[in-house]
């Protein structure tokens, strides 16, 4: 996998596709057209690809590969969906590898020229429409956060914005009376200290969270 020094030092930020794109391979008289979108979740995913086969349900094959997550959470899959073993799906998802790139899923639809291109053939094109369906693409650097619901006392308002300060948190205040709710985004791997110390100087709770990129 290609190495990138930024995403490597801050393990919160990510590489991913910057747009949906298309492009197209003619080899031997076949056409290959890929088609890859941005997804955060397997069911979205698998939606695209059901999306574009059904679309091109008159072709040879609709091959595909996605990335989801970062280590050590990540899914990776990939499907020759009737091609010889390891002709399509992996040099598909080799083009999303040699990038860095996750949350991406990037179909190829082949429709046969009528002359065959041997195993060698096979991989070479469906991993060059791959690669030049993501260089249309383009490529963004997101910040991978947690989000978490934080109840706090009014009085203690103040001190929590500081304290999310200190963490470099964004935060919005949802709703002010006795108490006061902020949605506070932050890095994943402060959640377990920002919520010490919250809890250690009394300044409020946290009571939901989950993960998001922004």
């Amino acid at each position: 996998m290609t190495g990138h020094s930024e995403e490597q030092q801050d393990p919160s930020l990510y590489r991913t596709i910057a747009r949906p794109a298309q492009a197209e391979l003619r080899r031997e008289r076949s056409l290959f057209l890929g088609r890859c979108a941005r997804v955060e979740t397997v069911e979205a995913a698998r939606a695209f690809i059901e999306e574009v086969s059904a679309a091109h349900r008159d072709a040879t094959h609709n091959c595909f590969a996605y990335r989801i997550g970062s280590p050590p959470r990540e899914t990776v899959y990939y499907s020759d969906r009737g091609e010889p073993a390891g002709t399509a799906g992996k040099p598909i998802l080799g083009a999303i590898l040699h990038r860095a790139l996750t949350d991406v899923v990037v179909v190829v639809t082949r429709y046969f020229g009528g002359k065959r291109l041997g195993v060698r053939g096979l991989i070479e094109a469906y991993g060059q429409t791959a690669a030049l369906t993501l260089e249309k693409a383009g490529v963004v650097v997101q910040r991978r956060t947690a989000a978490l619901v934080v109840r706090c006392p009014y009085r203690h308002y103040e001190a929590v914005l500081q304290l999310c300060r200190r963490y470099q948190a964004e935060w919005s205040a949802e709703s002010f009376a006795e108490e006061v709710t902020l949605s506070v985004r932050l890095r994943p791997g402060d959640v377990e200290a920002f919520s010490r110390d919250l809890s250690a100087f009394a300044l409020g709770r946290v009571t939901a969270a989950g993960s998001q990129s922004g």
